[in-house]
């Protein structure tokens, strides 16, 4: 008799390995987009020692491993003063749970008292990541081939790509220097309806967009709702950064101005607790009727697609998250007072380093120019050579500086701009960066 070892320590056979065919894969696995950004990832790995300006992640320096224990205790303690015994605490946390999430109340709690939005808890699905919110509003909204998703462009690529996974067309609908306009928005929609297409939703970033970092003031927010009702449109408000503006003037959420239940709001916790939690959610408080009259929460049906994608959010991320919320009175702006600090200062810090080191009338003679967001993470450059792959590649060997072309975050354009991003880094580290890339620009354009 062979022992198990043995036999398992044999080699197996030579066969004939299977090769896949990539051309007759899905479109998604040989998406532009994702490669661009395989190969921002790629000068990042061989440079290790250049200065992102590309990565739009959180300053790492606010975040101690001692958190995560302290946000848990402080959400088991919420639990037991809720009435929840011992044995349903440890279900809570360690069981499979509600498709839809379990901190679903805390949230509701949060939109009231720091966004004026008032919604039923049942209206909300906690998500893995705003990533699978997005996923679950795109399937549940587009039924069919001549279904198409509008979007503000430069639009996020998360979304982009996420319509592509699900064989979604997205139309772009240019913004303007004051951001999405909505005059725009209609014209697109008609347009696309005279091609026998259906548009369903529109995404857009109205507070300090990535990657623009523009930012919709509020008669353009009204007159947006009012273009929505008239063509007969959702609209999907991501709003990954409106904590984050340069001053405390109030920005009202589109979702908080809507009183005809034409927002989804799509929300995150990566920038306001830590990306790894991975904890998102979705506002879905439309009514849903089907055939029979019966009348349900728009949440409640894409609760379905969820169980097929993950089953349901990590208990234990949620408790995280949930702790978090119930420390700071469910208040993300008293939560996040000290992340609010550090990236208007860092921000101010790239705009001011961006003066300094490419100085007027140098910058206006060759054709140099930005934005100046009103809060956010990301700025623009527009500059007089492409920015493309072959100037980053220099840019990270020779200068030590990475950034984002902006063509990324294009159908076709955005060849001569750049994305910087301020938050990653400490500010020092943020001028050194800003005085790399003025290198690159002046030995580049000479």
């Amino acid at each position: 008799m062979v022992k198990r070892e043995e036999h398992a320590a044999r080699p197996r056979p030579v066969g004939n390995p299977v090769q896949l065919v990539k051309e007759a894969m899905h479109a998604s696995v040989s998406d532009p987009v994702a490669a661009s950004m395989n190969f921002l990832n790629e000068v990042a790995g061989r440079f290790p020692d250049a200065i992102s300006l590309a990565a739009g992640r959180p300053y790492e320096g606010f975040y101690d491993i001692a958190d995560i224990t302290r946000y848990l205790d402080v959400y088991v303690a919420y639990l037991g003063d809720q009435g929840s015994t011992p044995e349903q605490i440890r279900r809570a946390l360690m069981q499979y749970g509600r498709t839809n999430g379990q901190i679903h109340g805390l949230i509701a709690r949060m939109l009231a008292v720091d966004e004026d939005i008032h919604v039923p808890a049942e209206a909300i699905s906690v998500t893995a990541g705003c990533q699978e919110a997005m996923i679950m509003a795109l399937r549940g909204l587009c039924a069919g081939p001549d279904d198409v998703l509008l979007a503000a462009e430069p639009c996020y690529v998360g979304i982009t790509g996420a319509a592509r996974v699900l064989n979604i067309d997205v139309v772009p609908v240019p913004e303007g220097p004051d951001g999405l306009d909505p005059a725009r928005v209609a014209e697109v929609a008609r347009a696309v309806r005279a091609q026998g297409r259906h548009p369903r939703a529109l995404y857009l970033v109205p507070d300090f967009s990535n990657p623009s970092g523009r930012c919709l003031d509020l008669p353009a927010r009204h007159a947006l709702l009012d273009v929505a009702a008239a063509e007969d449109l959702l609209i999907l408000e991501d709003d990954p950064y409106g904590l984050f503006g340069l001053d405390d003037r109030p920005r009202p959420r589109l979702k908080s101005l809507d009183r005809d239940q034409r927002v989804i709001y799509l929300g995150s916790f990566a920038k306001s607790c830590f990306p790894g939690a991975r904890i998102g959610f979705l506002v879905a408080d439309q009514t849903v009727v089907d055939a029979t009259g019966n009348r349900t929460l728009l949440a409640e049906e894409l609760s379905a697609i969820k169980s097929m994608v993950t089953v349901n959010t990590s208990p234990i991320a949620q408790a995280v998250v949930g702790g978090l919320l119930v420390e700071s009175g469910c208040s993300l702006k008293a939560a996040n007072v000290d992340k609010i600090a550090f990236y208007r200062q860092n921000m101010l810090r790239l705009l001011d380093a961006l003066d300094r080191h490419l100085p007027a009338p140098w910058r206006d003679a060759v054709g140099i120019s930005w934005n100046v967001p009103a809060g956010g993470f990301f700025a623009v450059v527009d500059v007089p050579i492409p920015a493309d792959e072959k100037l980053l590649e220099v840019s990270a060997s020779r200068h030590g500086v990475l950034w984002t072309p902006m063509s990324f975050f294009y159908t076709d354009g955005g060849t001569r701009s750049l994305r910087l991003s301020c938050s990653g880094l400490d500010p020092d580290t943020l001028e050194e960066g800003v005085r790399r890339l003025a290198a690159l620009l002046r030995d580049s354009i000479a």
